[in-house]
């Protein structure tokens, strides 16, 4: 073995220093201006505190299907991220119509009264990561690493990546007066939404946790709640300021029509447990209105 040199062990040293400083700068800079650091601590995760988040978080999520921070965003910060939403809103496209709770092309062979073949209507308006600008406080948390990790601690699903889809990877949802979601379940195993702003009346969260399995649709139960009993239902509070991270695929979940003259926002950070996740033209022309992406996020709007 090649002896140090004198004073190597103390540069290495430095330089993990350095790296350790540069990333709470990093955080400092872009989540810290934004998160509850006090509370949240994304800087140290492995530390008493930032253990305590994630198992609280791990506990939530394998009670309930949903991992609830609130206060995630300072009180500070929330009217820069409010502002941002309204200044986005009218970049949003609004799509509409009716939908089932699966998501899905519907089998009309099944009986009508079948839980698979429950219309309601939807209405939600969409902004797409592609017309997001880069100083945007909403983009700058997403594309942070320190949030991502904390993310994905609390999952427990191993690594996370961002979405490759430069329409789906980040959205900003705008509910007005009169919008609603019917009851769906997700098809992706998991969400991460934050709260910015409430609507005046409506706009609630609605959930019957856990309500089907992996090998178990529970189609009594399902067909109870579209018919509107409200037993197995919950209200998530989804106060602004909020980070939520959901597992819709086996919890039947709606937002509640949207009343009064103040818009509902909510960021919707898209990550997965595989790189380069992307969505179909398909879904992007009712989402969004177009199947070609801008290349780099417009100045102004609409678009020149």
């Amino acid at each position: 073995m090649v002896p140090e040199r004198a004073g190597t062990r103390g540069s290495r040293a430095r330089r993990r220093r350095a790296g350790y400083l540069d990333r709470v700068a990093d955080i400092d800079t872009v989540a810290g201006e934004l998160v509850d650091l006090d509370r949240y601590p994304l800087a140290d995760l492995a530390g008493t505190s930032g253990r305590a988040v994630v198992a609280e978080g791990r506990a939530q999520l394998k009670a309930t299907g949903a991992a609830e921070l609130p206060g995630f965003i300072s009180a500070g910060a929330l009217p820069r991220l409010v502002a941002d939403a309204e200044a986005l809103a009218p970049r949003a496209h609004h799509s509409g119509g009716v939908g089932t709770a699966y998501l899905e092309i519907p089998d009309f062979g099944l009986p009508g009264d079948h839980p698979r073949l429950h219309f309601a209507p939807y209405a939600v308006g969409a902004v797409g990561y592609d017309v997001i600008p880069r100083s945007s406080p909403l983009r700058r948390l997403y594309e942070s690493d320190a949030v991502l990790e904390l993310i994905a601690a609390i999952l427990d699903r191993g690594p996370l990546y961002r979405y490759g889809d430069p329409f789906g990877a980040l959205n900003l949802s705008v509910m007005a007066e009169g919008d609603e979601l019917q009851w769906h379940f997700d098809q992706t195993d998991f969400v991460v939404s934050l709260a910015i702003q409430s609507a005046v009346g409506g706009g609630n969260f609605e959930v019957a946790p856990r309500i089907r399995g992996d090998s178990d649709e529970c189609y009594p139960a399902v067909a109870r709640v579209l018919a509107g009993e409200r037993d197995a239902v919950v209200t998530l509070p989804m106060t602004p300021g909020t980070l939520l991270v959901f597992e819709g695929r086996h919890s039947l979940h709606r937002v509640s029509p949207v009343g009064g003259d103040r818009r509902r926002h909510v960021g919707l950070l898209a990550y997965d447990t595989r790189p380069g996740t992307m969505g179909s033209d398909l879904l992007r022309m009712d989402r969004y209105g177009r199947t070609a992406a801008f290349p780099d996020p417009p100045e102004t709007w609409p678009p020149a």
